[in-house]
């Protein structure tokens, strides 16, 4: 306190740098702080202090960018506010930070910096007088005369104005009526511009006008706005007095101590025009009366919740997403049928069955305009090219185009959506997807469908029978909307490469498309009208600089991949594109050498010649040896092997067999990770050949009539680590033990496939068109089937039943006959049966 009775704040003071707001003389706000000098500030001044000195601060705003800031000491404002610490909250989440209560005191300038470490500390000049806040206006300092006089009678005129717009029986009006009549008129500038909506920098203008009468000019265009733009919004809402309650939004900090007022109602107008907003959009989206009315519902509750409930902003984002949703919103079919039939088979090689059941669902829709969506699923082998037929369906169609993968998927929440009622819930995969695409008829590709899981959360299966349902679909209920939304008119396309472990009522509700593997001359086309461009492309290269004959594409499909798709063979040519690169990019090096030093000559790499042709030769350089090698007629060189043809999810795969005996007493022996099917085929061959060993003069190792007599059998089945299983091996157990038995070779270019009985029938098995394709690729001429598989020879390409021969068996002595050169002893005498009549 000086000798003339004036409070006076401390000449040394700890300055707080804040980045939140400007704090002026009169007003409460609270600041958060987490910097370092801050947060020494806090606990070794105001923490520590046990005077009311202790408590007194000063706040610098800090005008350097906050995303910019560093650690280095920026340079101060020269205008600061004193204040004092009302208080002090602390906090871990989500990092230590401090929550200050200041209130405003006055203003100072800064002298001079006395210290940066641990916290700012200056000497400082008190601009203000302090006690003016508290003085009665009656024995306040007021300037009646001059401009200044009149600027202090127009600022308190414009502020009663604003106080007569609002509801005095509102307590903060109250209460601010009670300060406009009891406060020194010097003090209004700091008070109503702490009030009303300002930004920081005319904040930072009021505190910076020093002179009172400079500080009367900054504020009161600040309020005059304010009175406009409240007249403005009277005019366009007719504001009553409920209303100007809500107008009247309490903020964070405050004019008086803890509180502060914003006597704009901006928010209030803006969350209002948004609700309004929003349900223009509900009623222009076009939805059903069902939705219609929920959503109704749903916005009539939204108006009269508070923004500060949880509640508003799950009910809001309920409403924005149904009213995104595509309820009528659909694209045009483009139905070209022979555009379709062009641009399919530019994008696909082979594949006829699939382009011609699209062309037949173009060919209705130009017959019946409101046909629903078909339920496809595509089988086959991974990289025959069941997802990118899917893109390219709809891309003929003119449709949205939408990929959901189901692989792993073990919650059916992940189809049909959460509940409102839980924490984060949201809409399912198929009502997202929806959202995503903008339109209710798109392309939707449910990949890797066989692959679903099961959880305690449910089954994802189980979950697709509604959406997969032609006469359901057209009501599927997400969880999330609660309401019915219209699937009949999306196109679904499912793939898998197993129908094995598809649910059956799920695969009862869908169109099964077989998708087989390439044969030798597809995979070479595909090759070269889409992988080499595709390669060449992605690493840079031109067919000038790098040329892959007809010949070497087939030395690499045969020689170095052994799969049903083109996946290993794309990855092959990329390799070879890549070794390519390298040459190239070493002859520029150096023709750019030459160029920059044309009279240096030393050993340099030789530019190539262009283009560069993969010869057989250079193929091995960069592919490395032959990983397969045809060894169908070196591995048949012994009695006791056959060939067998084998289905995998893969495609189809060449099986040998092989067996052999040793002195022992009749033990059957059987290897190769056998399930219980393969195994039950082993012994029906063994009791096969031991009832007509007779018939096929079939010995044991002594020359007797049992084959098993003193003799032991071991039956192997090679790649010990790969799981088999399935009935279509008995032709070959059967023919191998024959081969052993007999002592005699089997053929080298026979392979078969078929199911045995205990009489010595030969049964229909699956998957002929892969095993075949199988057979063809491993160079076999001879395929041995069941009769009455002959019907599944239709599906071969022509080219492959022309390179085969092909014998369909009855029973196993036309399968033997088949199998060795010249026949098999007593199997002529067996081809007539005695026809038996019924007496019945």
């Amino acid at each position: 306190m000086t000798s003339d009775g004036a409070i006076q704040i401390p000449r040394r003071l700890p300055l707080l740098l804040t980045h939140e707001g400007v704090l002026l003389p009169g007003s409460t706000v609270r600041f958060s702080v987490d910097s370092p000098r801050n947060m020494h500030l806090v606990s070794q001044r105001l923490l520590k202090g046990t005077s009311l000195k202790s408590t007194i601060i000063g706040v610098i705003p800090n005008t350097r960018d906050p995303e910019h800031d560093t650690d280095d000491l920026p340079t101060l404002h020269k205008i600061g506010t004193a204040g004092i610490a009302v208080q002090v909250v602390g906090s871990n989440w989500p990092k230590p930070h401090y929550t200050l209560l200041i209130t405003g005191l006055c203003r100072f300038s800064v002298s001079s910096l006395l210290k940066e470490r641990p916290f700012l500390l200056a000497e400082v000049e008190q601009l203000d007088k302090l006690d003016q806040y508290t003085t009665p206006a009656t024995e306040g300092v007021t300037a009646e005369n001059g401009e200044l006089g009149e600027l202090s009678q127009k600022f308190y005129q414009a502020a009663v104005q604003l106080l007569g717009m609002l509801d005095v029986s509102v307590p903060v009006v109250a209460k601010f009526r009670r300060l406009l009549d009891s406060l020194p008129r010097e003090t209004l500038p700091d008070v109503v511009a702490s009030m009303i909506r300002t930004s920081n920098a005319e904040k930072l203008q009021v505190l910076d006008a020093v002179s009172l009468e400079e500080r009367f000019k900054k504020a009161l265009p600040l309020l005059t706005r304010q009175i406009e733009g409240l007249k403005l919004l009277q005019k366009t809402r007719k504001i009553s007095p409920d209303n100007e309650k809500k107008v009247l939004t309490v903020r964070k900090g405050g004019v008086f101590p803890g509180r502060q007022f914003s006597l704009d109602g901006e928010d209030e107008d803006e969350d209002g025009d948004d609700t309004t907003a929003l349900e223009k959009k509900v009623h222009g989206a076009n939805m059903p009366e069902a939705a219609l009315k929920v959503c109704l519902k749903e916005l009539k509750r939204l108006k009269k919740m508070p923004q500060s409930m949880p509640e508003y902003a799950l009910t809001r984002n309920y409403l924005d997403l149904m009213v995104e949703l595509p309820w009528s919103k659909s694209t045009k079919d483009c139905l070209d049928i022979q555009a379709a039939r062009t641009l399919l088979d530019n994008d696909h090689y082979a594949m006829d069955k699939l382009k011609r059941r699209v062309l037949e669902y173009l060919a209705v829709r130009q017959l019946k305009t409101s046909l629903k969506g078909p339920i496809l699923c595509f089988v086959g082998p991974p990289g025959v090219g069941k997802t990118s037929v899917g893109r390219s369906i709809a891309r003929t169609l003119g449709r949205e185009f939408h990929r959901i993968a189901l692989g792993g998927v073990c919650d059916q929440s992940d189809i049909r959506g959460h509940r409102r009622t839980y924490v984060g819930s949201m809409p399912g995969r198929i009502i997202n997807g929806l959202k995503t695409v903008g339109v209710n008829n798109p392309v939707f590709l449910l990949d890797e469908v066989d692959k679903l899981g099961k959880s305690l959360q449910g089954d994802p299966a189980a979950a697709l029978l509604e959406v997969l349902d032609p006469e359901q679909n057209h009501s599927f209920t997400d969880h999330y909307l609660n309401v019915a939304f219209d699937l009949s008119q999306v196109l679904f396309i499912a793939t898998a490469n197993t129908t094995a472990t598809i649910p059956p009522a799920l695969l009862d509700r869908m169109e099964v498309l077989q998708v087989p593997g390439y044969t030798q001359e597809e995979r070479v086309e595909i090759a070269h009208r889409h992988l080499i461009p595709k390669q060449l492309e992605q690493h840079g290269l031109t067919p000038q600089q790098l040329h892959i004959p007809h010949d070497t594409t087939v030395d690499i499909i045969s020689r170095y991949t052994r799969e049903a798709g083109v996946r290993t063979l794309e990855r092959k040519i990329g390799a070879i594109c890549r070794a390519v690169a390298v040459k190239v990019a070493e002859g520029h090096t150096v023709l750019k050498s030459e160029a920059e030093h044309p009279t240096q000559q030393g050993d340099k790499a030789a530019v190539p010649e262009m283009p560069i042709v993969i010869d057989h030769i250079a193929l091995k350089d960069i592919l490395g040896p032959p990983l397969f090698d045809m060894e169908v007629s070196e591995r048949l060189t012994l009695p006791g092997v056959a060939l067998g043809l084998a289905w995998t999810p893969l495609g189809g795969e060449i099986m040998f067999v092989e067996a052999s005996r040793m002195d022992g007493d009749g033990q059957l022996t059987l290897t190769g990770q056998l399930g219980d099917v393969m195994k039950e085929s082993a012994h029906l061959a063994i009791s096969w050949l031991r009832t007509n060993a007779k018939t096929y003069q079939l010995t044991n190792m002594m020359g007797g009539p049992d084959p098993l007599e003193g003799t032991d059998i071991h039956l192997h089945f090679p790649a010990g680590a790969v799981t088999k299983d399935g009935p279509s091996a008995g032709v070959t157990i059967v023919t191998c033990l024959a081969s052993l038995f007999s002592g005699r070779l089997v053929r080298s270019d026979v392979a078969m496939t078929g199911e045995i009985t205990l009489r010595g029938l030969v049964l229909p098995v699956g998957g002929i068109k892969d095993k075949v394709l199988a057979a063809h690729r491993a160079g076999v001429k001879c395929v041995i089937l069941p009769k009455r598989n002959e019907k599944d020879l239709e599906e071969l390409p022509a080219n492959v039943r022309t390179d085969l021969d092909f014998v369909t068996a009855r029973n196993l002595d036309e399968v033997l006959n088949t199998a060795f050169d010249g026949g098999f002893p007593g199997t002529a005498s067996t081809h007539t049966h005695p026809q038996l009549t019924s007496k019945l």
